[in-house]
């Protein structure tokens, strides 16, 4: 689980290429000093898992569904992507649940100034903009946002000078592919409400019962 907030800006050192996955290296200085084998780290946004380490940088596997769902697969040696480790326990949200789990991509339609904020707007497939409303939180290229407006085929950010430094959002430009991660609280409730889980005859909760006091009664 993640927050949403990036923690640095890291760079691609080395993009391996197989038939239908890569495996990227991917450099950085600030997540690096407690980094181990098999910690999971978002890259733009999507939850990788650290496979090797060497010195500053590590490497992870990525397999084709996520090339076919992220931006991941335009990356080259140079590239600049935002990283943050996963939260640990005792940490705060400061932003929103991210799963780090893709759920496609967008394109920056225009980038416009409004005094000391930037707003993005992001056009995106008709199953991405169900998931997301005013004022609730959505993730692009892993930084968590706020959402300002929707239209029929796009929505807006309004970003704050320090985000805009601190994340790849300073270097994107109009036609760039963002990665989008809805907000999981909707889909949730979504899934509830439309398939509910069937209903449990008296006969087998009543065996249920009978199996929870069984085990109660025998120190379990």
């Amino acid at each position: 689980m993640f927050t949403g907030i990036i923690e640095e800006v890291g760079q691609i050192t080395a993009v391996i290429k197989g038939q239908r996955s890569s495996q990227l290296w991917v450099q950085g200085e600030r997540i690096i000093d407690d980094l181990k084998l098999g910690d999971s780290v978002a890259v733009n946004g999507v939850c990788l898992t650290v496979s090797q380490l060497r010195g500053n940088k590590w490497m992870a596997d990525v397999m084709s569904e996520t090339l076919n769902r992220s931006n991941l697969g335009d990356l080259q040696g140079g590239a600049a992507v935002n990283l943050e480790r996963a939260m640990p326990a005792n940490g705060r949200f400061g932003g929103h649940m991210v799963a780090g789990h893709i759920d496609g991509t967008g394109h920056i339609v225009q980038i416009t100034k409004d005094d000391n904020a930037v707003i993005f707007e992001i056009k995106a497939a008709p199953k991405i903009l169900h998931y997301i409303i005013e004022k609730g939180s959505i993730a692009i290229d892993g930084i968590s946002l706020t959402v300002t407006e929707i239209t029929t085929d796009s929505f807006k950010v309004s970003i704050i000078p320090h985000t805009v430094k601190e994340t790849i959002l300073g270097i994107k430009k109009a036609g760039d592919p963002v990665n989008l991660e809805n907000d999981l609280v909707g889909k949730y409730i979504e899934k509830l409400l439309l398939n509910p889980a069937p209903k449990t005859d008296h006969n087998q909760q009543k065996s249920g019962r009978l199996t929870v006091d069984f085990l109660t009664e025998a120190g379990f």
